[in-house]
């Protein structure tokens, strides 16, 4: 693989409300799915030999969106398990533990630690190098883009700005190593302001 292309979905229902997803399976907002349908020519653009997407239908429905109804399922690279927070309001949460979750230290009750997490969307990544496409685009979500580049390129999640939703983060690959080529790219720029 020369170049990883990920894609966090568009907003969803729950994303338009501050309520915590992780695997609770919402679907894109019509707000998001206008986000997507306006990225989709950058994509395009971009020509990805291998699509995959995580199987929640917030991110089928932005792979089919991006022109890719036919992205292969891939289970891992759903978003990461937040147990008892699920469909909680970010707001009413505690913000020192909520806070300590954001950057990969808390693990709310009956969820899935950042190292399981990190570990489980790498493996989506090697069994995707393992396939032998130049281009590889994964629809995924917000965890799972922090994760892969804690993973991939040392940026602990302390340190990365909230994914903005329906934007694009590029990886290239050279001699084995990954380097960030770009962040959280939307049709009107950047997105320096997503919502924790």
């Amino acid at each position: 693989m020369k170049r990883l292309l990920l894609v966090r979905h568009g907003e969803s229902v729950w994303n338009a409300t501050r309520r915590l997803q992780g695997q609770a399976d919402i679907p894109l907002s019509e707000r998001g799915q206008d986000q997507v349908r306006a990225l989709a020519p950058l994509v395009a653009r971009l020509a990805p030999d291998l699509v995959l997407t995580s199987d929640l239908q917030r991110a089928r429905q932005s792979a089919a969106l991006l022109g890719h109804p036919d992205a292969r399922l891939q289970p891992l690279l759903r978003e990461i398990s937040v147990g008892d927070w699920t469909g909680e309001s970010i707001d009413a949460l505690d913000p020192g533990p909520y806070q300590d979750w954001r950057e990969g230290s808390h693990v709310p009750e009956g969820g899935e630690s950042w190292a399981a997490f990190s570990a489980r969307t790498g493996r989506a990544v090697d069994e995707a190098q393992a396939e032998g496409q130049a281009t590889v685009l994964m629809v995924c979500h917000g965890g799972v883009i922090r994760a892969l580049l804690d993973r991939l390129v040392g940026l602990a999640p302390r340190h990365i700005l909230p994914v903005g939703p329906a934007s694009l983060t590029v990886l290239g690959f050279r001699n084995g190593l990954a380097r960030l080529e770009a962040l959280n790219v939307t049709p009107g720029g950047l997105s320096l302001d997503a919502p924790d």
